[in-house]
């Protein structure tokens, strides 16, 4: 006689419609509608959101603590409504709140573009820059709103975030790598330069390990969310199989916000720390990163600077 084991758990209820029906927005995602819940949409697509709320406060609070650049207090503002606007989409499946979540990441994209390549740039330049990304922005926010076309908005922050990032690199290998830097730097004597190429070769490895890790996420959730998207029907059906609540680990786009919730945080941090290497102040900050696994990295102001607490303009 044969014995079967099965995991003790709910019956998906089928989907239906909710509170805030009918869906007005352009996309809907493989996640069912409404199954778990009269009043959210898609209750693991908004959650996951929160992942992204916590991680923008707390870079807030830390950018705060620990007198950071303005423009990057900016940025994780952006994030948080990113967060905020992604959270309110995936309850409500309205347009109106997929404008919110969409044109966030924009701005986020922009908001980074700007704090790139707008430093140490004159006044006049660092106006220009600024035009640009504001009219980058408006330009992408109306067209889009045009086209409703989603591959256009995935496209356009996908090329915005490449440039930030393949701009970063440029920036601290071209800064911090001895063997580059000493192409534009003044001859300096090999005894009194060996502590600070030693330095700066720890601060550049540490620095591809943390970027490097946030594209990985982006890579990996892209690769999750692209699954999802592909084989649909297939993993409803393993849902259902499995049941409540462990079908919840195939909702692909949940696992898309959580990797991206970390890959922001991750390069985000990155760049606050980039610019202070830019500015020559390697010594007033520290990452402190105990496990690449299982812990997040934070970037504080070493106790002996007397620049603590003070805030910088972008």
């Amino acid at each position: 006689m044969g014995f079967t084991y099965r995991i003790p758990s709910f019956t998906y209820a089928p989907a239906q419609h909710g509170y805030w029906s009918p869906v007005t927005s352009t996309l809907n995602w493989c996640e069912e509608d409404y199954y778990a819940t009269h009043y959210i949409a898609e209750l693991v697509n908004t959650l996951t959101n929160l992942f992204f709320v916590f991680l923008a406060i707390k870079s807030i609070r830390s950018c705060i603590q620990n007198g950071h650049d303005k423009v990057w207090i900016a940025a994780f503002f952006v994030l948080l409504f990113v967060g905020i606007g992604s959270f309110l989409f995936h309850a409500t499946l309205k347009y109106e709140m997929q404008l919110l979540d969409e044109l966030s990441m924009i701005y986020l994209a922009c908001t980074s573009f700007f704090a790139i390549f707008s430093h140490g740039k004159t006044k006049a330049i660092t106006t220009l820059i600024l035009v640009f990304t504001v009219s980058l922005a408006v330009f992408v926010s109306v067209y889009y709103h045009y086209l409703q076309d989603p591959v256009f908005h995935q496209n356009a922050f996908a090329i915005l975030t490449a440039v930030n990032i393949f701009r970063g690199w440029y920036q601290m290998e071209h800064l911090l790598r001895p063997s580059r830097r000493a192409i534009t730097s003044k001859k300096v004597d090999a005894r009194d330069r060996a502590p600070h190429d030693q330095r700066d070769l720890k601060i550049l490895a540490d620095m591809w390990t943390l970027s490097l890790a946030g594209v990985a996420y982006i890579g990996i959730g892209f690769f999750i969310w692209n699954l999802d998207n592909i084989y649909c029907a297939h993993i409803r059906q393993w849902r259902r199989a499995l049941g409540l609540p462990w079908g919840i680990v195939l909702e692909g786009h949940g696992w898309w916000h959580f990797f991206t919730s970390i890959a922001s945080y991750y390069i985000l941090t990155w760049l606050v720390w980039l610019r202070y290497c830019l500015e020559g102040q390697q010594d007033e900050v520290q990452l402190q990163w105990p496990s690449t696994l299982i812990s997040l990295p934070a970037l504080v102001r070493q106790k002996f600077s007397t620049s603590v607490g003070k805030g910088k303009e972008a």
